[in-house]
């Protein structure tokens, strides 16, 4: 059995080898853009990276997820720079989970395992922390057998129980106990949450939106004057804030959400759909895109598929293009029918001209940390609230 290291990484981070495998249909720079998103979801945990490993396939080996030269390869990096942990960019299989453990002889985790516990780490509330608890004992669940491998397992037949597989079968009726517990209190939680919305009255809902660090929090503090925790990290706010802000007398809500994330585990978004009713029931969706980002485009995508799955993809949304203080232009090399042609800049000016062609939402450029255009988000925001605020309550009408 392998000797582990055990890291306070708050004085000394684990190093970390990333693994990623390139399929048909991605190509180099994108699976490259995956990994350094993984290496700061490593960084946000308290790790850092020394090192990545790719290989193109068709698909995950079903027994090792890269495939067994491989494998070597990454054994022997590990080996050789004692790496204290090793983590894939997609969710492992368990029988996959074991047999790259059986090999490598290090700490395996795979990208849910690791989003799972920045969120352990993020949650404050009593409903972040149930709903972080409740996704932990799901992904856990179907992992045990890997856990009591160390115990001795015997086959099938009457009086040839091994102690491994009665602890194995206890440990789940404990855990499928718990989840059932935590699905409870996590209802009652929701309950409260309901009547909590009930009690703010009749003011216009916005919610903010996006992929996570792109600024959200940043812009909520500006605008409500507030102090919602911000940081340069993945998953900075878990919980929900709401604040009551007022603009030229006209007051709203503005909530602050869970950013979104590409291969966000699916028992993560179950569990999160509590905390995103914020965005369901919202009047306006502010969707905050990070423009400084080189893959921008593919974040609004994502965040885009995520409102459709909680049934929020048809309201009202001001697009918010923010940190344009960081913005480089970025250079296309490719006409309209795909082929390469002479590389030009694409200037903040370029690209709101087109997105105002294609798109009939409208958008803002702003920078929440230089205050760059502030004055005309407030006013589009403004306009948007007291454009539903005027036809939903026409005899308030008078007093904005």
């Amino acid at each position: 059995m392998a000797i582990r290291k055990i890291y306070d990484t708050a004085i000394k981070p684990e190093r970390a080898v990333l693994v990623g495998i390139i399929t048909p249909n991605e190509t180099e720079d994108q699976e490259k853009e995956y990994l350094e998103e993984l290496a700061f979801l490593v960084e946000t945990a308290g790790g850092e990276t020394i090192n990545t490993f790719t290989q193109r396939m068709q698909k995950p080996d079903r027994a090792t997820f890269v495939g067994s030269g491989k494998l070597d390869e990454i054994k022997a990096y590990v080996n050789a720079e004692e790496a204290d942990i090793v983590v894939f960019d997609d969710e492992l299989s368990p029988s996959q989970l074991r047999n790259i453990e059986n090999e490598l002889k290090i700490k395996i985790l795979d990208r849910s395992n690791l989003i799972l516990d920045i969120f352990a780490n993020r949650a404050k509330t009593a409903q972040a922390k149930t709903q972080v608890e409740l996704a932990q004992l799901q992904y856990l669940l179907p992992r045990l057998t890997r856990m009591w491998t160390h115990l001795e397992r015997q086959k099938g037949g009457i009086g040839m129980r091994g102690p491994g597989e009665t602890q194995i079968e206890s440990d789940r009726r404990m855990i499928l106990n718990k989840i059932s517990l935590l699905k409870e209190k996590l209802k009652q939680i929701d309950k409260q949450n309901e009547t909590q919305r009930k009690n703010r009255g009749e003011l216009i809902r916005v919610a903010l939106v996006g992929y996570t660090n792109v600024g959200k929090s940043t812009i909520m503090n500006m605008i409500s004057k507030s102090e919602v925790f911000a940081e340069n990290k993945l998953f900075a706010t878990l919980d929900t804030t709401v604040r009551k802000v007022v603009i030229d007398n006209l007051p709203f809500l503005l909530s602050d959400t869970v950013g979104f994330i590409r291969k966000l585990p699916h028992h993560l978004v179950e569990c999160f759909k509590s905390t995103l009713d914020e965005v369901r029931e919202a009047d306006i969706l502010v969707h905050v895109v990070d423009i400084s980002h080189p893959n921008f485009e593919d974040h609004i995508n994502t965040v885009n598929e995520t409102l459709k799955d909680l049934g929020a993809i048809d309201k009202p949304v001001i697009t918010v293009f923010n940190k344009i203080d960081a913005y480089k232009p970025a250079e296309v090399a490719r006409d309209d029918n795909g082929d390469e042609q002479a590389k030009k800049n694409i200037t903040i000016d370029d690209f709101k001209n087109s997105w105002m062609a294609k798109h009939s939402s409208p958008a803002v450029f702003i920078s929440a940390t230089e205050k760059k255009n502030v004055e005309e988000f407030r006013q589009l925001l403004y306009d948007k609230v007291i454009k539903i605020h005027t036809a939903r309550y026409p005899y308030n009408n008078l007093l904005y």
